[in-house]
């Protein structure tokens, strides 16, 4: 049977947690840096340890205000620090109510650099691999997100957006330009369904990328999420899909 993940971001305050982890299979828990603290990330591990999702935590810029949706100019290592600051304080509330952070998901901006830059993934990656060599990494298929992971060594998982459009090169659209976010619902699960049956996604030009991606993110902070995250759902098993957390990929390279 084909079986793929579903996986929002959860703790940034939309008010649609509860019913997102009744849907989805993995939760991305914002981690105090965008959005969240310590309060919100207990909640959302104990309801991940409650309804039997995967956690993760979705690390970002520490900059609240505008959403960690804005790249910040500052020395690398100040950044890691946020970050690793950030890690340290979602594994510490993971501990203490007993369960797994099982991967990382960069938010944002810092998604999207990351996506972009190699060597600023690499620099990344691998402060998060120092950390945690068992941690995976949700990342954006076909980006330098994905070189970056294999080349410090960390297990992979690949992710594809349901309602983002893409570039012919493979990246998001900037959400500076018009279509970046799709709204219709239709076409959003239609997508999902042609990603975990041929493995295919349609670029907003209408270049159509392969995609290995097994990870779908279904995003909180949109209108209409939960019923869109409950229609994807409903139509992907009614094509037959598992929806399941996918086992990360461990076939690490040593060289770019």
């Amino acid at each position: 049977m084909t079986s793929i993940d579903l996986n929002a971001d959860l703790g940034e305050g939309m008010g649609s947690d509860d019913a997102l982890l009744r849907i989805v299979s993995s939760a991305s828990i914002a981690c105090g840096g965008h959005a969240g603290d310590a309060a919100t990330i207990r909640r959302i591990l104990e309801l991940c340890k409650a309804n039997g999702v995967r956690a993760g935590a979705h690390p970002g810029y520490v900059d609240p205000k505008r959403f960690g949706r804005f790249r910040i100019v500052m020395p690398l290592e100040q950044l890691l620090g946020q970050i690793r600051g950030q890690l340290l304080l979602a594994r510490h509330i993971a501990d203490d109510v007993g369960v797994a952070l099982s991967y990382v998901k960069l938010h944002g901006a810092l998604a999207n650099q990351t996506a972009e830059e190699l060597a600023f993934a690499v620099g990344i990656f691998a402060s998060i691999q120092a950390m945690d060599p068992q941690i995976a990494v949700l990342a954006l298929d076909n980006s330098q997100q994905v070189r970056a992971a294999k080349a410090v060594g960390l297990p992979l998982i690949r992710e594809a957006y349901a309602d983002r459009a893409y570039t012919a090169e493979g990246l998001l659209v900037s959400r500076k330009e018009e279509g970046a976010v799709i709204h219709d619902a239709g076409a959003v699960i239609a997508r999902c369904l042609r990603l975990a049956e041929a493995g295919e996604i349609v670029a907003i030009d209408g270049t159509v990328l392969k995609s290995s991606a097994r990870s779908i993110c279904l995003h909180g902070d949109t209108p209409g999420a939960v019923e869109l995250a409950r229609g994807v759902r409903s139509a992907l098993e009614d094509a037959g899909v598992e929806i399941t957390p996918t086992a990360p990929e461990t076939d690490a390279i040593t060289q770019l």
